[in-house]
């Protein structure tokens, strides 16, 4: 029986000893003040997928931790992953799931995404009352830097565009005043995504410009996505995943595309080939309803203004009504004036088959396009398409730039 030298043996054991001690030491932990509450506890979740980052109700629970009466808790049981891993630490709501997350107001938001390297500690600070909005990580990483300012950015630009902000839309008069904020909110992160050279924190960038995952009116943005991640990380899970849902069939028409040229049945009962009408050097494809109040109001105080100034000048606008009563459409173009232009309905409701060829659920929208058919713009209301037709048309005159 062949036997170790007890010295050697004491060794082995004070190695293997620090080998515990230091692997001890690599955890997530944290002091969250103002917790008061001794059941206060705070979860780590792990998204399976893109779609389940920033959802209430989705990814797996891999750890929970009680905060202590001094605010400390620290977290255990963490990946295994070589690579850097997207975590949620989510600070429980009284009566709610630990995987319930307020994805409203980012201010009252009570979980935080980090970035988890095995091997790296994380050490965290945070207010119970303003989780998500005073987490911080001491000496964080450079992708983790991208997550904390990520968060700052939907910080500000919520609280620009979007806070406190009351609209009358009950009976639609400011729906296309709210949307209009909502995008500008969304550029914010837009830009952020685009930017980026991390593709984590751009995915979180992409749930965060829409919690509801849709993006009809930004398809373009989730196409640019695509194509930027797939060339620099190419077969990443989630890239995999984005591409998927961005692919043209599952999009409205995109800027950039030819318009389809469609045969669009007319309010004098005729049929038209929509190419066969585009205007000389613009044409808008209006789509509107005679109970939709915002559409109503476009067509009096912009599109007649429009039309009046531009016809004659290479304007054409197309409208299509989503209707099932041809007498009510009938009147509401008559009184708006909008029976100067072309107006086309398959008089089939939300059932619509102009609207499923373009993908288009949700109206007030438009298409602007050019003497090609080539969309260069989308929904763009009010006095930004006044100003974009006059542009456009003043440009495209013979002798100027």
């Amino acid at each position: 029986m062949r036997t170790f030298p007890i010295k050697n043996t004491i060794g082995l054991i004070l190695i293997s000893l620090s080998l515990i001690a230091c692997n001890s030491s690599i955890k997530i932990s944290g002091k969250l003040e103002g917790a008061e509450n001794k059941e206060t506890k705070v979860y780590l979740i792990e998204p399976g997928s893109l779609k389940e980052v920033a959802a209430s109700f989705f990814g797996k629970v891999i750890d929970s931790a009680v905060v202590n009466s001094d605010g400390y808790f620290k977290f255990h049981n963490l990946p295994k992953n070589e690579g850097p891993v997207l975590l949620e630490i989510v600070l429980k709501q009284p009566g709610r799931s630990p995987k319930y997350l307020q994805t409203g107001d980012p201010a009252k938001a009570n979980y935080m995404p980090v970035i988890w390297q095995s091997g790296v500690p994380l050490k965290i600070t945070a207010k119970m009352d303003e989780f998500q909005k005073s987490f911080a990580i001491e000496q964080p990483s450079e992708i983790n830097k991208a997550l904390l300012d990520l968060r700052d950015i939907n910080q500000k630009a919520y609280q620009t565009y979007l806070a406190g902000k009351q609209w009358q839309i009950e009976d639609g008069s400011q729906l296309l005043e709210k949307e209009h904020a909502i995008l500008q909110y969304q550029k914010k992160l837009i830009k952020f995504a685009d930017s980026t050279q991390y593709l984590i924190p751009a995915m979180v960038a992409l749930r965060w410009v829409s919690p509801e995952k849709d993006y009809e009116r930004v398809p373009e943005f989730l196409v640019n996505q695509c194509n930027k991640w797939k060339e620099q990380q190419p077969g990443h899970p989630w890239v995999e995943q984005l591409c998927k849902v961005s692919k043209p069939s599952n999009l409205p028409v995109l800027v950039g595309d030819v318009f389809p040229n469609l045969r669009l049945p007319m309010i004098t009962k005729d049929t038209i080939s929509l190419k066969d009408q585009l205007g000389d050097k613009v044409t808008i494809i209006d789509l509107w309803a005679s109970w939709c109040a915002p559409c109503r109001k476009e067509n009096r105080n912009v599109l007649v203004p429009m039309w009046d100034e531009y016809h004659d000048q290479g304007l054409q606008i197309i409208g299509y009504g989503l209707e099932s009563d041809e007498s009510a459409w009938r009147a509401a173009a008559e009184r708006d004036g909008a029976n100067r232009w072309i107006q086309a309905s398959d008089l089939q409701g939300d059932d619509a088959p102009f609207l499923k060829r373009i993908r288009v659920r949700t109206i007030p929208a438009n298409f602007i396009l050019d003497d090609k058919g080539v969309v260069i713009a989308k929904n763009v209301h009010g006095k930004d398409l006044m100003d974009l037709v006059e542009r456009y048309i003043k440009r495209k005159q013979p002798g100027k730039l």
